[in-house]
């Protein structure tokens, strides 16, 4: 066919690369270049930061697009993605002229904007939210933006060097990622390579000039091999490619500056790739292979049999050639090869399996565990480090007890397991085992791992809070949220009221009565929640930190609260004075009282106090959340015997603490947590253990505590002991 020929001012690349899409049937040749011409004409007078005309650049990104054998809409949506943010032409125009489909590309690809790293955290959340969005409803919106950034980051050398660090950190963080879990091998390794040369180029050349010494003899050596392999595996099996590469400078980075191997030690820095017909001729090439070199312990991996979320599948192995120099040897199929090079995008059109099932929702099923967590993530910074996390190259495949495979990502715990199962086995977790024996619940999941979870139908079970500090993937993080925020919505208010409180105190917010109920609900209404005990559930769950939203909380209470507080606080009544006691307890309106602590609740230094008036005996303190102490003390009966009460700063108070200390049932479990004990210098009162079940068992020791950050302290040391995996303060004594 002979090449088309269009007179224009410069070469911007349409036609050689459209000669290319007329010759495919599958592609509407008409629609692309009417868009091209569009996109041509409404970008005219604009040029990029290298001073080329800027059509240039969505021409280039078209271009990967074909290469990925994508579709006639993602080439078209390419061509305009950038029309209506830049340009006069609107998102209707382009839906007149294109279709519904390529305006809901178009407009998926704008709304993604970027996600600036360097930004409020606000913002970065909601963009990365948006991506996800986008990715839900048409994968093809990422693959486009992919393909977007790739092109960005081939030009970047001609953007400033901040912007160079900044837009390198977020693709390495975010876009190569999802290439990753998209499966398209070479834009993830492009992508990575390109942002490494920028974030650290002394790695990147000293990486390049390390490769470059063994070029000549890499090259020979691979040549070797490949004819080695060739001669033995074509007399035997029909249409077999043998392919090698080097490995990617990316690949090489992470092992010898993050994982701080030598280069020495890297065995895949050659690879040989074996592709043949069928799954059997994989496993007929794998014993051909093993038979040719020596084969190196625990370097053989089957994805296959085991393949990875993003669909890779292929078998690997680890040989030494018979010089002793250490090559990786890849075998797959033909369909197997076009999924590891392209990923979704190769199969984005398939839509049904035999039996009906959308497959496309399961591969992507990620994306909507993303989505879900996302939902559930108050914290914007939360949320991106969850999906940072989550998004993580590096996973492990672990076993059910029945052999099911779940994949995670690397660090995740037992816990996380629990939750990749089914939120209800997370949620009734008491224990697990590895291997066929008990572990600590903050035990790191390994690949080839059989993992079986002990659960518990007991009432009141459920998840402990400080799992929330556990677990690796938003999709654990937020399926214990929602237990807690379902299941325990009264206690959350009270846990809520009193952490409000003290936050207060502690940053000097004070009001009173109806002033501090009105001030709480213009926070509550801030932050989007109906009333205050929405506000007060979501605080108690660990939805919002306080820490977090303190700052703009004293800063609605100095410019529109605090003179009026200052003012009342001034008018006393002649009657109502306020004392000092010995226990190191104000009392407001009480004198030369006798006080003693409550036993149901035990408060001591740092919780939320208030009194009450015993008739003859004196005064008894109990915490704010205790269940003895009335939620409406107004409607309580005889209100007049509650009085305001709060720990004395200036006087070091030592009080009693009750801890119920739950652990897994083994030998000596009582004696290392009360040599613990013994090391941090804490004073034990009593202690006590007893089996709760077969697997478990509970500690329940009073100690001398005098703050709430000694407690804690305390409560930190103890989760230091083998076998702990929760503890409370006990409710009575």
């Amino acid at each position: 066919m002979s090449e088309t020929v269009y007179s224009t001012e410069y070469d911007d690349g349409f036609y050689k690369f459209f000669d290319e899409v007329k010759s495919n049937p599958q592609y509407d040749s008409d629609r692309i270049e009417k868009a091209y011409k569009l996109a041509r004409d409404a970008h005219k007078n604009q040029r990029r930061r290298s001073g080329e005309p800027y059509i240039m650049h969505p021409v280039a990104v078209a271009q990967i697009l074909y290469k990925l054998g994508m579709d006639n809409e993602s080439i078209i949506a390419a061509l305009l993605h950038d029309v209506v943010e830049d340009t006069d032409y609107d998102l209707d125009y382009i839906k007149n002229e294109f279709g519904d489909e390529v305006a809901l590309l178009v407009d998926g690809v704008t709304k993604l904007g970027q996600i600036p790293l360097s930004s409020r955290e606000e913002v970065q959340a909601e963009n990365i939210r948006k991506m996800f969005m986008a990715m839900n409803e048409d994968i093809r919106v990422i693959i486009i933006k992919l393909c977007d950034r790739l092109h960005n980051m081939r030009t970047l050398e001609h953007m400033p060097e901040y912007k160079q660090r900044e837009k390198s950190l977020e693709t390495l963080e975010i876009y190569a990622p999802i290439a990753h879990r998209l499966g398209i091998r070479p834009i993830k390794e492009e992508l990575e390579d390109l942002a490494i040369y920028y974030l650290d180029p002394i790695a990147y050349k000293e990486i390049e000039r390390r490769l470059s010494m063994r070029q000549e003899e890499g090259e020979a050596f691979l040549n070797d091999i490949t004819s080695m392999i060739s001669e033995k595996i074509t007399p035997v099996m029909k249409n077999v490619q043998i392919t090698s590469r080097v490995k990617s400078v990316h690949g090489i980075f992470r092992k010898v500056y993050l994982k701080g191997k030598n280069f020495e030690q890297i065995f895949d820095i050659y690879a040989v790739r074996i592709i043949v017909d069928s799954m059997i001729d994989c496993y007929n090439a794998l014993g051909i292979i093993h038979d040719m070199f020596q084969p190196l312990p625990g370097r053989f991996k089957d994805y296959i049999s085991t393949p990875k979320p993003n669909m890779y599948q292929s078998l690997h192995t680890t040989v030494l050639s018979k010089s002793g120099v250490p090559f990786e040897v890849q075998i797959r199929t033909w369909d197997m090869h076009r999924t590891a090079e392209f990923g979704i995008a190769a199969h984005w059109k398939y839509k049904l399996d035999k039996g009906g099932k959308d497959i496309m929702d399961e591969r992507l099923e990620w994306i909507h565990k993303m989505l879900e967590a996302g939902n559930e993530s108050d914290s914007p910074e939360e949320l991106v480090n969850n999906i940072k996390g989550d998004l993580s190259a590096e996973e492990v495949f672990v076993f059910t007890p029945k052999g099911d495979v779940k994949s995670l990502p690397k660090g995740a715990t037992v816990i996380d397991f629990a939750y990749a199962i089914h939120s209800a086995v997370g949620n009734k977790m008491v224990g697990a085992k590895v291997n066929g024996k008990i572990v600590n619940l903050d035990y790191k999941v390994k690949t080839g791992e059989i993992v079986k979870i002990l659960t518990s139908n007991q009432q009141g079970k459920g998840p402990s809070r400080d799992w929330l500090n556990i677990v690796k993937t938003g999709e654990s993080r937020s399926k214990i949220r929602a237990w807690f925020k379902k299941e325990k919505r009264d206690e959350n208010i009270v846990r809520g009221k009193a952490e409000v409180e003290h936050e207060l105190k502690r940053n000097y917010v004070r009001l009173d009565g109806e002033d501090y109920d009105r001030f709480i609900e213009k926070i509550a209404e801030r932050q989007h929640y109906q009333n205050a005990d929405d506000f007060f559930a979501a605080v108690g769950y660990g939805g919002l930190q306080m820490s977090r939203l303190m700052p703009g909380i004293k800063d609605e209470y100095n410019r529109h609260w605090k003179p009026q507080a200052e003012q009342q606080k001034t008018v006393i009544p002649n009657n109502e004075k306020t004392v000092k006691s010995t226990n190191g307890i104000i009392v407001e309106g009480i004198d030369n009282c006798l006080i003693k602590m409550a036993k149901c609740c035990s408060p001591i230094p740092g919780d939320v106090i208030i009194g009450f008036i015993n008739r003859g005996t004196g005064l008894t303190i109990h915490k704010r959340d205790c269940v003895n102490v009335p939620k409406d003390l107004a409607s309580a009966p005889e209100p007049e015997r509650w009085v305001r009460a709060y720990w004395d700063d200036s006087v070091e108070v030592v009080a009693r603490s009750t801890l119920d200390v739950y652990a897994i049932n083994r030998d000596g479990i009582v004696l290392d947590i009360a040599t613990k004990m013994a090391n941090a210098h804490v004073k034990i009162h009593s202690i006590n253990a007893r089996p709760v079940d077969d697997l478990n068992c509970l500690t329940t020791m009073t100690v001398s505590v005098n703050s709430k950050e000694h407690l804690d302290s305390i409560v930190k040391q103890l989760k230091k002991v083998e076998g702990v995996y929760h503890i409370e303060r006990s409710k009575n004594i």
